[in-house]
């Protein structure tokens, strides 16, 4: 009689267990729709792939208590269904099944190569020589590292030996970045756009076969309460340099810990307006964080190019004790690129959408101008001088 009076119990709490996981799911999905700026709206653009699974999970839990017997189970069981299909939705151009943005080189010159490695190295990490070994193994061309304090830049200045242009601008409040390049760098600037403790790196690059590649390297604030309460001036640094990189049509690569997810509205905006490809799309996800917590984990190290690329080579790179992943790409500048690749292209309203986001970022900053009519040159909104 007790076993038999446990088991409609025990049944009956998984089922509002099933209940309270989804409510939290459909909830969560719904509100990566709206683009508020908050940061409780926005860290919903994160967990998508982890909503995906446990949603299904869910699923699968209401199927084993016969939850379309009652209302609730039934109204919860679509609702989720209807979650999961936009979730997927938003995951499946980073799945192999999707149509491959950035085409495959076949072009074996070296001359027209240009390799990047990206890495957060958190700040407090103490594993310096793991990245330092990592960089030698590699080679990249450029070489560029964020959360370095005075320590990292100390130490990771072994690689002069090696690189022979270096711009560094170390802080102790995570926002540091060293870069260091193997190619000749064209008058490159650290600019503070939005705040005056958050500096990137702008340059341009002469390959080895003289052509001339704009660059453009940046970690904003991430939209969590200790840095920011919300995602505006993220977002607004994130598209004024995708505005700048639209006005033209050059070779052009934008890379870093972006703070912002590949599939996330801001990331999908600054694509269609800057028309730079994503290599990741069609080939996977290639998830840089969390690296200590596998569960945990999303694409928010980045390398955007221009169509006048073709990919060699893209990887997630193994764990130097960052809670990051560094990244590896490796770009061929290909004249036959821009009439094989399709980049992509503004919609209708994008412009006046990231116009009203770097006037709100302006107003909000601590330093607001007072005219923003000279929108029309982004770079020029930055903080403090230019080194």
């Amino acid at each position: 009689m007790t076993f038999k009076r446990s088991v409609p119990t025990i049944k009956s709490m998984f089922f509002i267990l099933c209940q309270c996981i989804a409510v939290t799911l459909i909830i969560g999905t719904a509100l990566s729709i709206w683009r508020h700026d908050a940061w409780w709206v926005r860290m919903w653009d994160f967990p998508r792939a982890q909503i995906l699974v446990l949603g299904l999970l869910v699923l699968i839990g209401f199927l084993l208590v016969d939850a379309e017997k009652s209302t609730s189970g039934k109204i919860l069981g679509i609702l989720l269904i209807l979650s999961l299909g936009l979730q997927g939705w938003r995951i499946f151009p980073y799945t192999t099944l999707a149509k491959i943005q950035s085409l495959r080189s076949d072009n074996t010159s070296q001359n027209n190569d240009f390799s990047i490695l990206v890495s957060n190295v958190l700040m407090e990490n103490r594993q310096s020589q793991d990245l330092i070994d990592l960089v030698l193994e590699r080679q990249p061309d450029v070489f560029f590292a964020v959360e370095t304090d005075e320590r990292w830049a100390q130490e990771l200045s072994v690689l002069r030996e090696t690189y022979s242009y270096t711009l560094e601008r170390p802080l102790d409040n995570t926002y540091g970045l060293v870069l260091y390049s193997r190619l000749e760098l064209i008058e490159p600037k650290i600019r503070y756009l939005f705040e005056d403790k958050v500096p990137s790196c702008h340059s341009q690059v002469r390959l080895r076969n003289g052509a001339i590649v704009g660059l453009h390297l940046l970690h904003p604030k991430p939209p969590y309460p200790a840095e920011s309460l919300d995602t505006t001036e993220r977002d607004a640094e994130i598209l004024v340099v995708g505005r700048e990189v639209g006005t033209h049509d050059r070779p052009t690569v934008v890379a870093g810990d972006l703070n912002d997810v590949a599939w996330s509205y801001t990331t999908r905006l600054f694509q269609r307006i800057s028309g730079l490809l994503d290599p990741r799309i069609g080939r996977g996800l290639y998830s840089t964080f969390h690296a200590q917590i596998p569960l945990l984990r999303w694409p928010l190290d980045h390398v955007f190019h221009s169509h006048h690329f073709k990919l060699v080579e893209l990887e997630r790179l193994p764990s130097i004790g960052s809670d990051h992943f560094p990244i590896f790409a490796r770009l061929s500048l290909d004249p036959l690129a821009p009439i094989q690749q399709e980049a992509p292209e503004p919609e209708k309203g994008d412009e006046t959408e990231v116009i009203e986001k770097i006037e709100t970022a302006l107003e909000e900053s601590p330093d607001p101008r007072q005219n923003v009519d000279d929108i029309q040159s982004p770079l020029t909104f930055s903080r403090g001088a230019a080194y």
